[in-house]
């Protein structure tokens, strides 16, 4: 059962920071509803998982292997600049909106929004490797009981966020008028935002 807990806290404290998947949530969330920002969330705790599964079986070979290979990040900071500034830029159309809501995939969105994100990565690389450094030890050649434990602990904690952070939402939502215009420009800040400070750790720390 520790192992369960442990899983639920480590992947709290690295979902807890306004990530690329958090902002989705909200802004699906205040956009559409709380049930298309549910499917957002389940789906990127499952790229949660994936990514601490990841980081337990090849730990600081990824690590390395990602600082060697920049068109990585190059890639996910161009991403976040473009997504950003078409949100900050974007004039509201409803019935463009509308269609949107049909025929995007949520499940899709918060899958890649979280797999495609090597801060979590070298986040779990760290969160790992701290815990293997305690008294908990975790690899693969722990039982499966435990593995099974610590990864539905992931799960869990990734989804619980991601989830007030949709509460949170509405709070805001039911005290702010236009906030669909506004989160749009908040979100486009942030995410170049984001953007910003993978630039700023690939040349300067």
């Amino acid at each position: 059962m520790i192992y369960f807990l442990i899983g639920i806290l480590a992947s709290s404290i690295g979902a807890l920071p306004l990530g690329t998947s958090n902002i989705i949530v909200v802004n699906t969330t205040l956009r559409q509803s709380a049930k298309q920002a549910f499917k957002v969330a389940i789906a990127a705790g499952i790229a949660e998982v994936i990514l601490s599964f990841y980081a337990l079986h090849c730990n600081t070979m990824v690590q390395h292997y990602i600082e060697k290979n920049q068109w990585i990040q190059f890639t996910i900071i161009f991403i976040l600049l473009f997504v950003g500034g078409f949100l900050f830029f974007k004039k509201e159309n409803e019935r463009s909106s509308k269609k949107r809501k049909i025929t995007s995939s949520k499940y899709l969105t918060g899958f890649l929004s979280g797999i495609l994100n090597p801060p979590v990565l070298a986040y779990w690389l760290v969160a790992i490797g701290f815990i293997n450094e305690s008294l908990y030890m975790l690899s693969f050649q722990s039982s499966i009981t435990v593995l099974f434990l610590f990864f539905a602990g992931v799960y869990v904690g990734k989804l619980a966020v991601l989830y007030l952070y949709g509460k949170f939402s509405l709070i805001i939502r039911d005290k702010v008028q236009n906030i669909t215009t506004i989160l749009n420009k908040i979100t486009g800040v942030l995410l170049v935002f984001i953007a910003l400070i993978n630039v700023v750790k690939l040349y300067f720390i």
